[in-house]
């Protein structure tokens, strides 16, 4: 209990920086200053029916958890979900994945006052957190609630859990507070375990169920039609200076025919990728603008949700996230469409299924990003490889499907009881 009453007196003493920063994100992404009262527990539902609690703190997270809230809003007529985010990104997918099918709204800071305010007035029969989402006040006011808590999809790198394992006096009892942990794979159980988790299932990773938006796929695979004579290379979630960096490496060992297709992973980074790509003289096309790829050297995929047309689009792909110090991106997607993929040296936070995809021949990884640039133009000129690596990832996805069902058989259990 002191432990918290630290951890709480430093939220307070940070409230200020964190207000300063919200309006900082606000100028570039006004949803940011939108809904403000939710930061703080003032949630408002449409309904008095039973809530199921889904907290996806970002875009990755949000359709990570796509499967698993389908699932539960056809097991479960009677009962609203809500899900929660932490960005303003996010909370725009929410909409953009399901609609009006569920409720969204921003996650209070963990202030105690806040939590309660969301507890008292949410009321859920289960809260269920996506990936590795430990909020310490949170957890314990689900606890004094009785509300069964599941740390869903959980993942957790080696930095991550040593993080943690510094401040166990105050993340122990959190840990120990999820009613089940449902660990991605045998390594993140094991970290789990250690720092004080129970009731521990390896159930797989719900993102390999998640299903590809097939009118987006089909408008896709219709514009690569018209690219016949084209070779077109996505770079997939890109991340802070990684636009640069590539850009520097493909330019001069591609064909002068290439179509570069740039999707970063933040939309308040459209802009500054456009002027980049501008500032090189290089010729876009905006997907955002509507305008037509003509002879122009790089797309700008400036939309948010459209990832299945840029893939389609492609016929290598390579991960952002992964070519600086950033932990990589969601490669399933990708493998998923048949497309090979290259990652760069830096896939911790995806490290067991990009370890996978390349000893299954659907990956290469490599050291930096000229390594990359050498192998996209040899991939280019050999469509056998092409071809090979796409089917790999494919058959990689089928595997692992069926972590949703598993998900959904422990938490109707939890429900029942």
């Amino acid at each position: 209990m002191i432990s918290r009453a630290i951890y709480t007196l430093l939220l307070w003493l940070g409230l200020p920086w964190i207000l300063l920063r919200v309006w900082r994100r606000s100028r570039r992404e006004p949803a940011y200053a939108q809904h403000l009262s939710e930061r703080f527990g003032r949630i408002k539902l449409r309904s008095t029916r039973p809530v199921i609690w889904i907290h996806a703190v970002s875009v990755g997270e949000v359709r990570a958890s796509a499967p698993l809230v389908q699932a539960l809003l056809e097991a479960l007529p009677h009962h609203d979900v809500l899900i929660t985010c932490m960005t303003a990104a996010g909370r725009m997918t929410i909409g953009q994945v399901f609609g009006d099918r569920v409720q969204a709204a921003f996650l209070p800071y963990d202030f105690p006052f806040a939590v309660q305010r969301l507890l008292s007035t949410v009321q859920p029969k289960i809260a269920v957190m996506i990936e590795t989402e430990v909020w310490f006040n949170l957890l314990a006011a689900c606890r004094a609630k009785h509300i069964p808590v599941v740390l869903a999809n959980a993942r957790l790198s080696a930095n991550s859990a040593r993080a943690y394992a510094r401040l166990a006096w105050l993340s122990r009892p959190a840990f120990n507070t999820f009613s089940f942990v449902c660990a991605q794979h045998e390594a993140d159980a094991l970290r789990l375990a250690r720092l004080g988790a129970h009731r521990i299932q390896v159930l797989g990773n719900l993102k390999f169920d998640v299903a590809f938006n097939a009118a987006q796929r089909d408008a896709g695979q219709a514009l690569r039609e018209q690219l016949i004579h084209r070779r077109v290379v996505l770079l997939a979630s890109t991340r802070e200076a990684e636009e640069a960096l590539l850009l520097d490496a493909l330019l001069p060992v591609l064909p002068t025919d290439t179509l570069i297709c740039i999707v970063p992973r933040h939309p308040q980074r459209f802009e500054e990728v456009a002027q980049l790509c501008l500032a090189r003289g290089l010729r876009i096309a905006r997907r955002s603008h509507g305008q037509s790829i003509g002879d122009a050297q790089v797309l700008l995929g400036d939309t948010m949700g459209e990832m299945a047309f840029y893939i389609a689009l492609a016929d290598v792909a390579l991960m952002g996230g992964s070519f600086l110090r950033l932990g990589g991106q969601n490669l399933i997607e990708v493998c998923a469409q048949g497309v090979p993929v290259i990652s760069g040296p830096h896939s911790f936070n995806f490290k067991a299924v990009t370890q996978e995809a390349a000893r299954r021949g659907a990956l290469i990884q490599v050291a930096d990003a000229n390594a990359a640039a050498t192998n996209t133009n040899v991939l280019l000129k050999d469509a056998a490889q092409r071809k090979k690596m796409g089917v790999a990832g494919i058959a990689l996805c089928q595997k692992h499907r069926g972590a949703t069902q598993r998900h959904m058989d422990l938490m109707l259990e939890l429900l029942s009881a």
